[in-house]
C-alpha cells in the first residue's frame, strides 16, 4: 500500500557547540544511568580538545543540505525537519515546529546504521517520548528502516576504505590490515539485537569488494561501568596485539558503524588510536566515514522512495535480507522488558 508523507525528520544523537554546553550536554546524554561524575569529566575533556564544539551538528547540517539537493533533483518535494536526542535542536522542539507548519506524517530517517537498543529502539522511544511532550496535535513519524546492509551504505564504505588504502605508505603495504571499528555496547545489549552479526556482514563485504583478507572487527569508545561486560576488543588493546604479534605492516582503521566522523571518531581514533600507532611504529590510516557520499545520500533517497510507493524493489547486499519496516515487539529489548510470548506464538 502507498503512503502519503508530507516531510522528512531527520533524527541524530547532538552535541555540544561550545564550552559553555559540554557539561549540560554530558548530563542529558548519561540521564538515568548511573555513571560516576569522574567518567562524565573525563569525557568532557575529548570536548575541551576541540574548544568543546562537536562536529556532529554541522555534519547534519551538511547531510541534511545533501539530501535536500538529491530530493530535488529527483522530483520529490519533502520539507526536511531535524531533531535530536540529546542536545539541541531537541526532538519536542522540532516536533512542535512540524505541527505548526501543518505536518501529519512524517517519515525518519536515523544516522544509525545498525539494530541494537541504542542504535534503533532507543531513538523510537525518544520520538515517542516527543510526540506525547508535544500532545495530540504532533505528527505521526514512521521511522525508515535499518540501512547497514543496503548497497548504497556498503558501497560508500567501499570507496572510503579503498582510499584510505590508497594512502598507505609504499614501505608498509606487504601486510596491511584494515581494522573495522565499531561503537561498544554491553554484551546484553548486543545479545537482545543483531548488531554484531550486522557489523560482520558489513565487514566481510567490504573486505572481500577491496581484495583483503586480512582484516578484523574491533570496538570502540565504550563507556559503561568497569564490572559491565560490553563488546571487545578494545581497538587501543588490539592495536598493541597487532604490534606484539606483527599481524600487519600497517593498519587502515574504518569506522564503519559511525555515518558521520564526530567526536568519538576524531578523539577516540584519531588522536588515542593515532597517538598509540606513533608510538609503537605501527602506520595508521583511517577511512572516512560516510558522510555525505553521492552513494550514501541517494540511499537516504531510495529509502524514502520505497516505502512511499509500495511497488519501488527493496535492495539489500549479503545474505541478511532487508530489514523490516516494523520491529519486532521484543527486538532489542533487555530481557527484563521483554514481554511473554503467548504459547501459541511460541509454537510457531
Amino acid at each position: 500500500m502507498d503512503m502519503n508523507y508530507d516531510a522528512l525528520l531527520v533524527v541524530s544523537f547532538g552535541g555540544p557547540e561550545s564550552r559553555e554546553e559540554v557539561i549540560p550536554f554530558l548530563e542529558t546524554v548519561l540521564r538515568g544511568r548511573n555513571v560516576p561524575r569522574e567518567r562524565l569529566l573525563t569525557v568532557a575533556e575529548h570536548y575541551y580538545h576541540f574548544e568543546g564544539k562537536s562536529p556532529i551538528n554541522g555534519q547534519v547540517r551538511d547531510l541534511i543540505a545533501a539530501i535536500e539537493v538529491e530530493l530535488k533533483s529527483h522530483g520529490l518535494n519533502l520539507p526536511i525537519y531535524w531533531g535530536n536526542r540529546n542536545w539541541h535542536p531537541m526532538l519536542p522542539e522540532t516536533l512542535r515546529q512540524m505541527e505548526k507548519d501543518g505536518i501529519r506524517h512524517a517519515l525518519a530517517f536515523v544516522t544509525s546504521a545498525y539494530s541494537s537498543y541504542s542504535g534503533c529502539r532507543q531513538y523510537r522511544e525518544d520520538i515517542a517520548r516527543a510526540q506525547n511532550e508535544v500532545g495530540s496535535g504532533a505528527p505521526a513519524v514512521d521511522k525508515l528502516r535499518a540501512f547497514f546492509n543496503h548497497p548504497g551504505f556498503v558501497e560508500a564504505n567501499i570507496e572510503r576504505v579503498r582510499d584510505a588504502l590508497a594512502e598507505v605508505p609504499d614501505h608498509a603495504r606487504e601486510n596491511v590490515q584494515i581494522v573495522y571499528t565499531a561503537h561498544s555496547i554491553p554484551v546484553s545489549m548486543a545479545n537482545t539485537s543483531d548488531f554484531v552479526r550486522q557489523l560482520q556482514e558489513v565487514r566481510q563485504l567490504v573486505s572481500s569488494a577491496v581484495g583483503s583478507k586480512n582484516d578484523a572487527l574491533v570496538y570502540q569508545s565504550r563507556s559503561g561501568s568497569p564490572g559491565q561486560p560490553w563488546l571487545g576488543p578494545d581497538i587501543l588493546e588490539y592495536i598493541r596485539e597487532i604490534k606484539s604479534k606483527n599481524l600487519a605492516s600497517a593498519i587502515v582503521i574504518a569506522p564503519i558503524s559511525f555515518v558521520s566522523d564526530h567526536m568519538e571518531v576524531l578523539y577516540d581514533l584519531d588522536i588515542e588510536a593515532r597517538q598509540l600507532c606513533d608510538s609503537i611504529g605501527l602506520p595508521m590510516t583511517r577511512a572516512k566515514t560516510v558522510g555525505v557520499h553521492p552513494k550514501f545520500v541517494a540511499m537516504i533517497r531510495e529509502l524514502i522512495v520505497e516505502r512511499m510507493d509500495a511497488r519501488t524493489i527493496r535492495q539489500s547486499a549479503g545474505t541478511l535480507g532487508v530489514r523490516p519496516d516494523q520491529c519486532a515487539e521484543n527486538c532489542c529489548l533487555p530481557p527484563q522488558q521483554r514481554k511473554p510470548v503467548s504459547s501459541e506464538l511460541a509454537g510457531r
